[in-house]
């Protein structure tokens, strides 16, 4: 195994936090060698599912955090995020009507459909009183 890199940001569930998410996910990207433009891809994949938690784990007006962990190794870059909020699983949440229109959308619905096609493994479970949402990227050169 070549080197591990292990970084995670805690952030309050207020989504005017989200460039420090970006931030985090950008360092994160450029650690696993991906180009600019799969970068951006994972930032609003990560944003989603981040702002998806924030929405909907912890009820309007409660204060929580949210956690975002992410590794890097030979294979694939993961992230893992966490919260104490109330049990959310968001994989189970229909995927979006791609023919509607951006305006038509429900909110949040294309955010686990994005998530969904970019990433390789998508895994929730409800632990220890937290949700807790891993997502995997694999690291191919291959591409």
């Amino acid at each position: 195994m070549g080197d591990h890199y292990k970084k995670s940001i805690t952030l309050p569930n207020d989504v005017q936090t989200v460039p420090a998410l970006n931030n985090f996910v950008d360092e994160v990207c450029e650690q696993a060698g991906f180009d600019m433009s799969m970068t951006m891809k994972m930032n609003l994949a990560i944003e989603e599912a981040v702002v998806n938690v924030m929405d909907y784990a912890y009820p309007e007006g409660t204060k929580g955090d949210v956690v975002v962990e992410a590794t890097v190794d030979d294979q694939c870059l993961a992230f893992v995020i966490i919260d104490s909020g109330k049990p959310f699983d968001p994989t189970t949440k229909d995927d979006a009507d791609t023919t509607l229109s951006a305006e038509e959308r429900p909110i949040g619905g294309l955010g686990i459909f994005l998530v969904r096609q970019l990433m390789d493994e998508l895994h929730y479970e409800y632990k220890g009183g937290k949700n807790v949402l891993r997502l995997k990227k694999k690291l191919t050169t291959n591409d």
